[in-house]
């Protein structure tokens, strides 16, 4: 299922306004929370930024970020790298839409220039993130769906296709998610792609985010529907959004940073918005 989404600004501003009030409340500014440092490996472990869900029927979503995926938190649970990320930026307005948060960040072994690099088509790396996982639905009593954006996309995939039990995702969200490779490249892990894992294994609900307008050569919006034809989720949908502030168009790999369509720039609230309506049983 496919679909071209606008949406209602009364609706978006009163959802950014209470995100404004959301943040204010946290110690530290909007994209921070309770720092947790989870053993995921001998000799390894991973730091997250935590905000618990709201009351009621609790879901938090496990938010992977692209590029390198080293977010550097500080010691208040705020990132100090790819602050620019639309899920790091987005954190504020999951948690006014009554989603808990877990911003991850890179392992510890996994922190030097390239970052996570090829090791998120590793299944160590699903490992990792099922004791993640399995910790944050220790915590919550509730469900966890994993949102990878970008290359963290990749990471999302390697996780909802390789994990099983209470280590497994209770859902999958992509954005912009990367789709295309380059091969030839100094670094082998420059060409890898979520159709490098095991898509047909994932058996939750999927969501699969991207703008029309995103001219990243790696998360062509038009390649979306390949991911959810080899899916098997209960409940899948393909989502493109539109509009958008006028800017002009990126050029080259600028297309494929954050604050371009490419991260649904000056449409966070919509995106986390739809985000929220599918993760409870709607359409986005």
């Amino acid at each position: 299922m496919s679909s071209r989404l606008m949406f209602p600004i009364p609706l978006l501003m009163a959802m950014a306004t209470a995100a404004a009030a959301w943040a204010q409340a946290v110690p530290g500014g909007g994209v921070c929370g309770e720092v947790v440092s989870v053993v995921t490996r001998e000799g390894s472990s991973t730091r997250m930024a935590v905000r618990p869900p709201a009351s009621g029927a609790p879901v938090t979503l496990l938010l992977l970020p692209g590029g390198h995926g080293h977010i550097d938190l500080d010691d208040k649970g705020c990132a100090r790298q790819l602050k620019g990320n639309s899920l790091v930026r987005s954190v504020p307005l999951f948690g006014a839409s009554g989603l808990g948060t877990a911003l991850v960040d890179a392992p510890s072994d996994w922190q030097g220039e390239d970052g996570l690099g090829g090791y998120r088509i590793a299944p160590q790396h699903a490992q990792d993130l099922g004791r993640l996982i399995t910790t944050l639905r220790a915590r919550t009593g509730g469900a966890v769906w994993v949102v990878g954006t970008s290359r963290g996309a990749i990471s999302a995939v390697n996780a909802a296709s390789r994990l099983s039990g209470a280590a497994a995702p209770d859902g999958l969200v992509l954005t912009s998610a990367l789709m295309a490779g380059q091969a030839g490249m100094k670094k082998d892990w420059v060409a890898h792609s979520v159709f490098d894992l095991p898509l047909e294994d994932i058996r939750q609900p999927v969501l699969v985010l991207g703008h029309a307008s995103d001219t990243c050569v790696r998360s062509p919006p038009g390649e979306m529907g390949r991911i959810v034809a080899r899916t098997r989720g209960p409940r899948q949908q393909v989502a493109n959004m539109t509009g958008g502030p006028a800017q002009q168009a990126p050029r080259g790999l600028e297309a494929c940073e954050g604050r371009t369509p490419h991260g649904f720039v000056g449409q966070e609230a919509a995106m986390v918005e739809g985000i929220a309506r599918f993760v409870r049983g709607a359409p986005f």
